[in-house]
């Protein structure tokens, strides 16, 4: 007879965990989510302790020790422009903790000389899913470390391989079902599933990891729900399902902001063509600004809106980016982050750094939202962001990146893009905007320019003297401005100081 404590505790566990999601699925409720998410885990897991099967707490409580020495630090200890990697890492372990369970239960089942079953099924195909998650989010954490190159990696009949290395594995494990006592079914099925994995994330790009996560997400709640099955336990059921589904949800999302198919971002190898075609384009020219000249700009505007990407997260910008807004916003600009789904390296990357850094949350405008009002915003400033605000998309059907939803910033009065050079964007295609008359390029690193610019925002502690005065019309030193991002404000710009 089932323990009633157990029952009530994996209940409330569950209504937790779809509490939990409801709630970090917008940045206001985040933090409640993370704090219900965390209790019903603490619910699930006293719950397990509860139940009679478990024999050695001492194991147990070993485990936990050990594990919490090495998450707790790992937690304080990796920076917030590493967040990527560690969900990575994270899915990694966790796809290995089900696969190793599946291959102890496997081993029981032959050790009971137990036939074909349902439990057998589920075990093989919960196996299948935990060691490919496990090896291809390994090779992901690489690539978003750079240990290996972000490119796609391909090679000729890749596709076929792959389809071959997948037909295997389902047939050893239908052989594995069948025959749950055969050492060497298990231990080829392993390495097939260990494989594929490899093989599966090996042709896909750094650009497109945020849906390669979502997705190993999936694969990892459709592991553990498996062996919910398989064990007869109905809160890894659901919070498998739960898992499954919002990974597999959130792809979906992540393929619809960039107008490609599942099957383009899994097997296109997006971005491999691109990687010998960069710098083979003639020379154009651009315009570009100093600091001072992006203070004065800044300052003077009315609305500001900043578009983060990736770039942003390389330099570890967030803070100083952070400083940028309140101190703008003091002057009384309203200042708003334009947020593209796609930004980054994994879901709502953008989203984690501008929280850490205290950005309010009402300040981080959707895409779809911030679009609308470009028009109307006196300067748009890029900050590391690069194919998520190439008008090509939206302009040229030829385009490898046509049709992809962008952040218009390109309708702004003005632009300003902070970066080190002319070099393309993960598609490596030459971006249209940096050409345009409006735009301003200020080149160098992220966080380096955006500290620098408060060096003209900054007068009394600055070694350069820029100062912004409204003198009377008659004055001879002054010159007024002609351009409505000023609002006809007059100025004067002096030199520096001797040294």
């Amino acid at each position: 007879m089932a323990n009633p404590l157990v029952e009530a505790a994996y209940l409330i566990a569950a209504v937790c965990f779809v509490l939990s999601l409801m709630w970090m699925s917008h940045p206001s409720t985040s933090r409640r989510g993370v704090w219900v998410g965390e209790a019903g885990m603490l619910l699930a897991i006293v719950g397990t302790l509860m139940l009679k099967s478990v024999v050695d707490y001492k194991l147990i409580g070993a485990a936990l020790l050990l594990g919490s020495a090495i998450g707790v630090p790992l937690a304080y200890l990796m920076p917030m422009t590493a967040i990527p990697q560690r969900t990575a890492l994270s899915h990694s372990l966790g796809a290995l903790a089900v696969a190793l369970i599946g291959v102890v239960e496997m081993t029981k089942l032959a050790a009971a000389g137990a036939p074909l079953s349902f439990a057998s099924v589920a075990l093989a195909f919960e196996m299948l899913l935990g060691f490919l998650t496990c090896t291809a989010s390994v090779l992901a954490f690489a690539k978003l470390q750079e240990l290996v190159t972000t490119r796609p990696m391909v090679f000729p009949g890749q596709k076929l391989v792959n389809l071959a290395v997948f037909v295997a594995a389902l047939g050893v494990a239908t052989a594995l079902a069948l025959h749950p006592q055969s050492g060497p079914l298990l231990i080829g099925f392993v390495a097939l599933a260990a494989v594929f994995g490899v093989l599966l994330v090996a042709p896909i790009g750094g650009a497109d990891m945020p849906t390669v996560i979502a997705l190993l997400n999936a694969y990892a709640g459709l592991a553990a729900s498996a062996m919910g099955f398989a064990l007869s336990n109905k809160l890894l059921i659901i919070t498998g399902a739960l898992d499954g589904a919002s990974g597999f949800i959130l792809a979906v999302i992540m393929c619809k902001a960039m107008n490609r198919s599942f099957a383009n971002v899994m097997f296109g190898g997006f971005g491999q063509v691109a990687a010998g075609a960069e710098g083979t384009g003639e020379a154009r020219p651009v315009r570009s600004a100093s600091q001072e000249d992006a203070a004065l700009m800044l300052e003077n505007s009315t609305s500001v809106v900043i578009v983060p990407g990736y770039g942003m997260a390389v330099a570890q910008a967030q803070h100083k980016v952070s400083e940028l807004y309140q101190s703008l916003s003091g002057k009384g600009v309203d200042v708003r982050f334009a947020i593209h789904p796609v930004a980054g390296r994994m879901p709502g990357h953008m989203n984690v750094l501008l929280a850490e850094a205290n950005v309010p949350y009402e300040k981080l405008i959707e895409m779809d939202e911030i679009n609308g009002d470009l028009a109307t915003t006196d300067v748009a400033l890029i900050i590391g962001a690069n194919d998520v605000v190439n008008p090509a998309a939206r302009d040229d059907p030829k385009s490898a990146i046509a049709g992809m939803p962008i952040i218009e910033v390109d309708k702004a009065k003005a632009v300003m893009v902070i970066k080190r050079s002319m070099k393309p964007g993960f598609a490596g295609i030459e971006n249209e905007l940096y050409y345009l008359d409006k735009t301003h390029m200020l080149f160098g690193d992220a966080k380096d320019f955006v500290a620098g610019s408060f060096i003209p925002l900054f007068p009394a502690k600055a070694g350069i003297q820029v100062f912004l005065l409204k003198l009377d019309a008659g004055a001879a030193a002054t010159e007024k401005s002609l351009d409505p991002r000023f609002r006809g404000e007059e100025r004067i710009v002096g030199q520096p100081p001797p040294r």
